[in-house]
């Protein structure tokens, strides 16, 4: 079924993105009676209101650090996790519990509320699709998608549940045997989810960067295309027709749907007294009162039966897709999305070389590039390394911007390429002046080469420098020649690193004007940030 959904006020209109600032391996508090230290993912943020009341009620206090599910599943899994956190919340525990040295570390679990991942349009789309009042199928929207019918923005699925389940629904849907995914059945869709994929012109690490960068895009706020939907939990679409010039009609799959749960899990090594905040917690969220408030507030439908859901959420006979068996199956899709399925990316990455970069902070930046390279053997670090079919530039400045070196990753056996690039990344050297704005004003002659010859890419610009700029070009010259760009040169985002005495304002100008974002790595290492960015890539 599709309904036209009415606006909705809603009391946290966007749901927050991943933290930029909360490192997840750090501790977020000391380990105190009545304080719950939660690893997270970042669409809880919106609940902070109700928390807040709940330690008013209750004397438990939560403590949120945001991450990915994939990196979250990393830190449980190591063990690292307990060193700083009592409890994790992300929206299913799904893959936690396909790895095994992660499942063995989760404790009680509480689901708090729900939420399907949907695909919404604007009601004149899905009325030139034909899809007004009827229910339509993964194929049928898959075939539409490979049409260019229609385009969509998606998370990663590296980076964040709302994008991982959305893969994982639409393999399981379209494989049609009602059976968990394995190697053989995914290789049999992927000509299918290569079709689906290709209509995805908008990606992002987090459900809230990725509702505000379409929000924008619709109000013409933005230099980048216009893009017709989304895909996304539920709740994010609801809460976001408030702020939209027509809002979403949100398509319900009838074969099938992931759903996020929720569940509030202890980790085994929790104290006593976080077990009891846990249990206190846990309980007064799943209250009827309070169940109401969750649904009103977040738009996510009730975790207990005693709630009636709300007539906002259009169809209440939602079929829950299977979900792969093993981490190996799971692990698997994740590397075909990024290697064969999706459109390739291109990045360009503008690289402060200069005097003051010398000794830890030239180590840091090889050891970030080196990184995703392959050199992180981690799960987050495996899925955020560069991908086959991608374009990396590389583009060192100090007083000038030196000579671009370029690079394209085969899809099959990419190694020698990796190598290649780890090789240019530990020979970077440091000296000279920060010509920040002439050399990004660079980088724009080796994109317009790469978009005349293959524009069907997503394409993005890292822009990493420790301090202010020293060049004759400064920002405002910047902002004069980003005025005079063509559409697909202005709408390329670009994402400024902030390391050592970075211009932040500054910074800040650079990102808002192109569409991007800005990354924090003052306090936690480049390595991070740099993976980070890769689920806007």
């Amino acid at each position: 079924m599709i309904r036209r959904l009415i606006p909705v006020v809603a009391a946290a209109a966007l749901l927050a993105g991943c933290s930029d600032e909360a490192d997840p391996a750090r501790p977020v508090g000391d380990a105190a009676p009545g304080t719950l230290r939660v690893l997270a993912g970042s669409e809880l943020a919106d609940l902070q209101p109700i928390l807040d009341e709940a330690a008013k009620a209750t004397g438990v206090t939560v403590k949120f650090s945001f991450t990915g599910t994939i990196e979250g599943a990393d830190k449980v899994a190591s063990g690292s996790a307990e060193q700083g956190f009592d409890a994790v919340w992300f929206s299913s525990n799904r893959y936690l519990e396909l790895v095994p040295e992660a499942q063995k570390r989760l404790g009680t679990a509480s689901k708090v509320m729900s939420s399907p991942v949907v695909l919404g349009l604007p009601a004149s789309k899905v009325k030139e699709l034909g899809w007004d009042g009827k229910r339509v199928g993964w194929a049928e929207i898959a075939q539409a998608a490979g049409a260019r019918k229609f385009t969509y923005g998606m998370t990663d699925p590296s980076a964040s549940n709302s994008g991982f389940s959305a893969l994982v629904g639409v393999a399981a849907a379209l494989s049609g045997e009602g059976s968990a995914l394995d190697a053989n059945r995914i290789a049999a869709v992927a000509p299918q989810l290569k079709q689906f994929f290709s209509a995805q012109t908008l990606s992002a690490g987090s459900s809230g960067w990725l509702s505000e960068a379409y929000q924008r895009r619709a109000r013409k706020e933005d230099p980048g295309a216009v893009v017709d939907g989304l895909i996304n939990y539920e709740s994010v679409l609801l809460s976001l027709n408030a702020s939209l010039p027509e809002p979403l009609t949100l398509v319900y799959p009838g074969d099938g749907v992931v759903t996020a749960d929720y569940p509030l899990t202890l980790l085994t090594s929790a104290s006593s007294d976080a077990r009891e905040a846990h249990r206190k917690l846990s309980d007064h969220l799943r209250t009827p009162d309070v169940q109401r408030q969750i649904m009103d507030t977040t738009h996510r439908r009730p975790a207990v039966p005693q709630v009636q859901p709300d007539p906002k959420f259009a169809v209440k006979d939602l079929v829950e897709l299977p979900f792969p068996g093993s981490q190996s199956a799971v692990d698997g899709l994740v590397t075909t999305y990024f290697d064969q399925l999706r459109r390739p990316s291109r990045t360009l990455y503008v690289l402060d070389t200069s005097g003051s970069m010398e000794g830890d902070r030239i180590d840091g930046l090889r050891q970030a590039l080196s990184g995703l390279t392959g050199a992180d053997e981690s799960l987050a670090g495996k899925f955020s390394r560069f991908h086959g079919r991608e374009q990396v530039t590389l583009l060192p400045f100090s007083s000038t911007a030196l000579s671009p070196m370029k690079y394209e990753v085969p899809q099959n056996d990419p190694r020698g390429v990796l190598d290649q690039i780890r090789t240019t990344a530990t020979s970077l050297d440091a000296s000279g002046g920060t010509a920040i704005y002439s050399s990004l004003r660079s980088g724009y002659d080796v994109l317009r080469q790469q978009i005349d010859a293959d524009p069907d890419r997503f394409t993005s610009i890292v822009l990493m420098t420790d301090g202010e700029n020293t060049g004759s070009e400064d920002v405002t010259d910047f902002q004069l020649f980003h005025a005079t760009l063509p559409p697909d040169l202005k709408g390329v985002p670009i994402f400024p690193v902030l390391f050592g005495e970075s211009a932040t304002a500054e910074m800040e100008q650079v990102a808002k004007m192109s569409g991007g974002k800005v990354f924090d790595a003052r306090s936690r290492s480049l390595s991070a940030a740099f993976k980070e960015i890769r689920g806007y890539q």
